[in-house]
């Protein structure tokens, strides 16, 4: 696998590193030995999936609240995604700030968002499947969010959402820091 930092403190975007042969390839895409040697220690407690059957769906913004706080490895399995994450750690440098990346099947490409990051995505294909890691186990009631188009945080979404649940779309705006 190949790590590279993002933008945000202790977040990363994930590669694969394929091993070709006449068959196709085989790649690692989760190796707890090398996630510990990155620094990252997020044992993988839950995995969940998430289909999106239409072009534009946002998800977002989410996160689990201390002490259920969550580190999360996304990947998308099936078509495109803009995989978005904030850093919502007071004590960060790099506090309420965002950072973005499309993940896809072709790509292959996971990101990593430690504890304390909120997470959306919109899809940017019909049919976008999404592969969550999680290392918390759900905990409904330390769940909370913040409006997608939050103007504090300003994310640069590629397209505006066609689909969008209710509880999504009625998220406030984070409150002043």
């Amino acid at each position: 696998m190949i790590f590279t930092p993002c933008t945000l403190a202790g977040a990363f975007i994930v590669d694969v590193d394929p091993r070709h042969d006449e068959r196709g390839f085989f790649a690692r895409s989760y190796c707890d030995e090398q996630f510990r040697a990155q620094g990252i220690e997020a044992p993988i407690r839950e995995c969940s999936l998430s289909f999106n059957a239409r072009l534009g769906t946002l998800r977002g913004m989410h996160y689990q609240a201390s002490p259920h706080a969550e580190d999360k490895l996304v990947r998308c399995t099936a078509g495109a995604i803009f995989d978005v994450i904030v850093d919502m750690r007071p004590q960060s440098a790099t506090h309420r700030r965002w950072f973005g990346t499309e993940l896809s099947a072709r790509n292959r490409r996971a990101l990593f968002a430690p504890r304390g990051f909120a997470h959306g995505f919109i899809s940017l294909s019909d049919g976008a499947e999404v592969f969550y890691m999680i290392s918390a186990a759900h905990a409904p009631q330390f769940s909370r969010g913040f409006k997608w188009n939050d103007p504090a945080v300003a994310i640069e979404w590629p397209l505006r959402p066609a689909v969008i649940s209710a509880r999504d779309d009625g998220y406030p705006p984070l409150p002043a820091p």
